[in-house]
């Protein structure tokens, strides 16, 4: 395909991100909206208060309607598959509400095998494993609404550990993850409350400590994470314990009801407004650079306010959330984000590319950060050093190849010990994607693909690796990634496009992932990055290139399509393409 086709694409998808931008600079983007969300947060509404909130409930209750499939299913999206999830999540909902449909019920019982209460719990135990960080709260939400009557058969949550300083949590062996200690505090309370015990005088004593921490974790808009899920269910269990006027049940209330959509629908999260704002910014920079006589001001003023946006959003203190110091990144600008290792890098990353390479505070504090945060083994976490138990709290070669690039870029500017530290840091991140480049690809922790069997998307984990080392130009990460690019050869389908793996669906994002990858190679693999940017530049002449593509895999297995996703990955491997 010739360099015209390219920059048509480029051209189109440049002016889609300009016109994206709002009007305070940033990039808000448009996540998915969410049966799941949409289920629980009517639940939650309709405990707290269903007079007060009968409006928003029964946008609600419609919005679920329209969205059913056949069969009486849904699934995360409105364009994923049915999934057991998000249908017996808007079953019990509808069922809180009298609108439960028999077809949602027949599909329930195929799935799980049976139609008892015990088949169901084993059921969605089963599903999750030992992470109860999403089990217990749907089962919990059974019971409450009366779909499940044995609430001694749902696992316990020991909220009274989480009263402890939360330096002793990773030692703790907590059946949750770290972002979910609000859910474990306020469904402890609940089940204590509802089972009782011989113990439960004395578990009594800890709730008013409990209460405190969990305030003090509740973000000043009121959203836990900013996500409608983890803030519904515990509003809804606080409701259930005895809560319901609590100022924290209060705020999650009004959390709810301020971020429902116009049509009755709630996202998986409020936004990624950070996270997309970072793939902006860098990919506004490199398109911008690749004309810049036609662009004399962008790298003056434009640079420098992009640059302030995303200095201005490092956090500046401690995080109650998650104990992490000062210096970090998370997903958005609003209260209920936490700092993570994907979005600090990010934000590292586009500051780069802002600042000219040029240091500043929040640089090296963010760079500090990543040091915290690193785990013992080498590898990158996403919230908390050490919490490698459960899945979400494991290293991860997506993250730490993130984290190397964020380096690789910054030493050379670096000074002094943080230098050296930086450096030892890098090596030992280097190390930890040695001993796990064994497998065929690297598995993303955050990314997935829903038509895959098994859900997950290596294609998608060792694209944006070999990317992430390719671009930092340490000569050893260099060589671990292109010792990883025959993975991504065997993955093309036919269309010329890739999907999450070998032999599934090809999708804009994943094509666009691995044509970013394979650029750093020139002369290289022609054949394959010919036939790529033939399907994308198909797609973008069928009119599809922007559909939604639920590619991210939010907490315990939820997933959710991002609007910015096709244009910023698409935009930067067609920066690269073009160069190359």
């Amino acid at each position: 395909m010739n360099r015209e086709n390219l920059k048509e694409m480029q051209a189109d998808a440049f002016e889609r991100l300009r016109k994206s931008r709002s009007e305070d600079g940033m990039w808000r983007g448009m996540l998915s909206s969410s049966a799941i969300s949409t289920s629980v947060s009517v639940f939650a509404l309709q405990r707290i208060d269903s007079m007060k909130y009968k409006y928003e409930v029964d946008r609600g209750v419609e919005w679920l309607k329209s969205t059913m499939k056949e069969d009486g299913s849904w699934g995360d999206s409105v364009e994923s598959p049915s999934n057991m999830t998000a249908t017996l999540l808007t079953y019990v909902s509808m069922y809180a509400v009298g609108k439960a449909s028999e077809k949602t019920r027949a599909f329930l019982n195929g799935k799980f095998g049976g139609d008892t209460e015990e088949v169901l719990i084993k059921g969605v135990l089963d599903y999750y494993g030992k992470d109860l960080t999403f089990s217990v709260p749907i089962l919990m939400m059974c019971a409450l609404a009366g779909v499940v009557s044995n609430w001694k058969k749902i696992p316990p949550f020991p909220f009274e550990l989480a009263t402890l300083p939360q330096r002793f949590f990773r030692y703790l062996n907590l059946p949750v993850v770290s972002y979910a200690i609000p859910a474990l505090i306020a469904i402890g309370i609940c089940q204590m409350k509802k089972k009782g015990g011989v113990f439960s005088p004395v578990r009594s004593l800890f709730i008013p400590k409990a209460m405190k921490v969990l305030a003090k974790m509740q973000p000043a808009d009121g959203g836990y994470l900013e996500a409608a899920p983890l803030t519904a269910f515990v509003s809804m269990c606080l409701a259930e314990g005895g809560f319901r006027e609590h100022e924290v049940t209060k705020r999650c209330a009004k959390f709810l009801v301020s971020t429902v959509r116009e049509d009755g629908a709630w996202p998986i999260d409020t936004n990624l407004s950070g996270w997309v704002t970072s793939l902006a910014g860098k990919v506004l920079n490199e398109n911008y650079n690749e004309n810049e006589n036609e662009n004399e001001n962008y790298n003056g003023n434009e640079k420098r306010r992009l640059a302030a946006i995303i200095r201005r959003n490092a956090t500046k203190e401690v995080h109650p959330f998650t104990g992490a110091i000062a210096g970090g990144w998370g997903w958005s600008d609003l209260s209920g984000s936490v700092p993570d290792g994907d979005d600090t890098s990010g934000a590292l990353v586009a500051l780069h590319h802002l600042l000219n390479g040029e240091s500043c505070e929040e640089v090296e504090n963010g760079l500090k950060w990543l040091m915290w945060l690193q785990n013992n083994d080498g590898g990158m976490p996403t919230f908390c050093k050490g919490w490698g138990k459960l899945p979400f709290d494991r290293s991860t070669p997506d993250i730490t190849a993130h984290a190397m690039l964020a380096m690789g870029l910054w030493m050379p500017s670096l000074k002094g010990e943080l230098k050296v530290k930086v450096e030892k840091s890098y090596g030992r991140m280097l190390e930890w994607m040695k001993k796990t480049s064994d497998c065929e690809g690297w598995v993303p922790l955050w990314f997935g693909d829903q038509d895959a069997e098994d859900e997950k998307a290596p294609v998608y984990g060792t694209a944006t690796a070999i990317d992430y080392l390719m671009q930092s130009e340490q000569e050893e990460g260099m060589e671990l990634a292109a010792d990883k690019v025959e993975f991504l050869l065997k993955c093309q389908n036919e269309d010329g496009g890739w999907g999450g793996n070998k032999g599934v669906r090809s999708k804009v994002t994943y094509t666009s992932r691995v044509l970013a990858a394979l650029a750093h190679f020139p002369n290289k693999y022609d054949d394959a990055k010919e036939r790529g940017w033939v399907y994308l530049y198909g797609r973008f002449k069928q009119g599809t290139l922007y559909d939604n593509e639920p590619i991210g895999l939010y907490f315990s297995r939820l997933w959710y399509s991002e609007e910015m996703y096709n244009v910023t990955f698409l935009l930067h491997a067609i920066r690269l393409g073009v160069r190359g």
